[in-house]
């Protein structure tokens, strides 16, 4: 293929709404990064600490009465001290560091870009308001040009609030307890961690630049189909070239057009673990900017994975082919870290999802880390991504509603090309007792939701099949949680499997839509024994599953798309006399070791593997055996 540099103009495109540009930091030719990520001095302040005070203009250590500490970036700060005033902390926390800026910065823009921040935020430079966000676990970011210093010192500040009401996504409450402390209610069973939680970078574009890029794919045979569309800001006295590279970066397809169609001959598709010799097949589209004289403006390049997604009211399918998604809850939590990015645990994490035979999990119940999204593409992992509205209540009211669908198009624009993605969940249980009023919140999240993407399918988890006036009319795969044996009928295993095929059926002669239970399972304390098995005991947790298993497979020719045990390791969650430490329904412990069960569960997703996809078990794994 012999490449074209194009000689005439293009036109400028811009955004089709608002916030779009959120594309992931990546150092080229025309772009540069600094990471802020370190040790940064942290203040708390009381709940009534607003931001109009004026210390926070000024160094934290030279502020009368402020207590400084350190505090890591990236962390949840809760877990990080020795003091309950730390972990239970209501209100606004303080952090600041100071930073240079290069002098070889000052041709072109600088912005700043948080990966995410727990709950909501506002940051400072040099004592001017340079950005405010209030959904977590989303990227938000500045142009930063106008309030820097460069060749000199900078100093920026952020104040992080934790503090949830019932219209934030997710929804709390405040408590006034006697003793005159506030608590932070919450309507949703882990951890309310917070702080600056993902890395914070600098990072510089040209004047004129790529504001964002979607990519949508498409194969027929060996022929394979990449469109694009690429969003410039600033001049547009530029020209293009865009380009298609393998994954030995060997040039494939080439055009010069902003939004277009590249022809892939002898496609390598994306193909999920297991499905495939080669999962995760990534081909990166490189897209320049060049000025009139062939100069180099602006280089960004975006992994692409050439896949199909479509369902229909019996299955999901990959590439036309139909899948059986096996796999995990997750969280991201750790000890000391708390829902801080730790690249050593995510890499465990997903060498164990390899280890056991998964194939999918759900981001419940947020978008988890860029970063674990990257290795998911890499790996052929596929996702349910979920934003964070989980156990919504006050739904019907007009600001939660904007709020939801605001926390839906972020992850969108966020994980959009992301080929891992299978799937967008608008949440997890919600809990509204106006059924007229829930409809008409689900009604208007999920077209919102099918207006944004019409490639992926859509869903929300609701407990116990309660998706009547919940979602299940619009949506278009079936999610349900499902703790008998647990929560209902506690220790009784003999009525596992009728309840489950029983609401299983139920809900397929409701909706005539894929049905796919995405929770099950029960408490287990590792090392716990008890003859015969007994709530809490790892004989429980394996006979409860195995009993699970017996009624998936009843129904795996019916609709049946999948099942996700909870969870995949143990997390931590507020005090609770029916917690001890934290939720232990994980089949790996939460320094992820594994229990009885993960043994247990890798049979079983290896079996699987074996019958639906062909695959070869690996020697190590005992043989199990797996109904119809």
């Amino acid at each position: 293929m012999n490449p074209r540099w194009v000689t005439t103009c293009l036109p400028l495109l811009f955004l089709s709404f608002a916030n779009a540009g959120i594309l992931y930091p990546r150092v080229s030719e025309t772009r540069e990064q600094i990471s802020l990520d370190g040790l940064w001095n942290f203040a708390t302040s009381s709940p009534t600490q607003k931001h109009d005070s004026t210390w926070y203009l000024r160094n934290f250590r030279a502020v009368d009465g402020l207590e400084v500490d350190l505090m890591a970036v990236p962390s949840s700060y809760n877990d990080i001290g020795t003091g309950f005033e730390i972990r239970d902390h209501v209100g606004l926390v303080w952090y600041q560091r100071d930073f240079v800026v290069p002098k070889s910065w000052q041709s072109g823009k600088v912005w700043i870009r948080f990966s995410s921040v727990c709950y909501s935020a506002t940051a400072w430079i040099n004592g001017e308001e340079a950005v405010s966000h209030s959904i977590g676990h989303l990227p938000f970011q500045a142009d930063v040009t106008s309030l820097v210093v460069y060749g000199a010192r900078n100093t920026i500040t952020v104040a992080v609030d934790n503090i949830l009401t019932n219209s934030t996504i997710p929804e709390g409450y405040i408590e006034e307890l006697n003793s005159g402390r506030q608590k932070q209610q919450v309507t949703f069973d882990f951890f309310n961690y917070a702080g600056i939680d993902r890395p914070v970078v600098l990072y510089t574009t040209p004047s004129t630049y790529i504001n964002d890029v979607t990519v949508t794919t498409d194969f027929d045979g060996t022929n394979g189909f990449v469109s694009y569309d690429v969003f410039l800001v600033g001049s547009d006295a530029v020209t293009a070239r865009v380009s298609l590279l393998d994954k030995e970066g060997n040039e494939v397809a080439v055009d010069t057009l902003l939004n277009s169609t590249l022809f892939v001959q002898n496609v390598n598709l994306w193909w999920p673990y297991l499905m495939d010799p080669s999962p995760g097949y990534l081909y990166t589209l490189q897209i320049q900017l060049l000025d009139s004289s062939g100069e180099l403006w602006d280089k960004y390049s975006q992994p692409v994975g050439i896949r199909t997604i479509s369902w229909n009211e019996n299955t999901l399918q990959i590439n036309n082919k139909p899948v059986y998604l096996r796999g995990f809850g997750r969280h991201e939590d750790s000890a000391i870290r708390g829902k801080g990015l730790d690249l050593p645990l995510i890499l465990r994490d997903h060498n164990l999802i390899k280890w056991i035979g998964a194939n999918a999990y759900r981001t419940s119940h947020y978008p988890y880390a860029e970063e674990i999204m990257d290795l998911a593409d890499q790996l052929g992992i596929m996702i349910i991504n979920e934003c964070p509205a989980v156990g919504l209540i006050h739904l019907g009211t007009p600001e939660l509603l904007e709020n939801h669908k605001q926390s839906l198009t972020e992850m969108y624009n966020r994980d959009k090309n992301r080929p891992s993605v299978i799937m967008w969940s608008a949440g997890n249980e919600p809990a509204s007792s106006d059924p007229q009023a829930t409809d008409d919140h689900f009604r208007e999240v999920f077209a919102h939701i099918h207006d944004l993407d019409p490639t992926r399918p859509v869903t929300v988890i609701n407990f116990n099949g309660r998706h009547d006036n919940q979602g299940g009319e619009y949506i278009d795969v079936i999610g349900f949680n499902f703790y008998t044996g647990w929560y209902q009928d506690t220790g009784e295993l003999d009525v596992v499997v009728t309840n489950l095929v029983a609401e299983g059926q139920r809900l397929r002669g409701i909706y005539n839509k894929p049905v796919m239970v995405t929770e099950y399972g029960s408490d287990t304390q590792e090392g716990l024994h008890i003859l015969p098995s007994f709530v809490w005991t790892e004989e429980y947790q394996n006979e409860l599953i195995s009993k699970f298993f017996q009624g998936f497979d009843q129904m795996r020719d019916d609709g049946f798309i999948g099942e996700m045990i909870w969870c995949f390791a143990d997390f931590k969650t507020d005090q609770s006399v029916n917690r001890v430490g934290g939720n232990k329904k994980g089949i790996f412990t939460r320094d992820r070791e594994p229990k009885a069960s993960a043994h247990l569960l890798r049979k079983r997703y290896w079996a699987l593997a074996e019958v639906l996809d062909n695959v070869e078990v690996p020697d190590d794994v005992n043989e199990y055996i797996i109904g119809n």
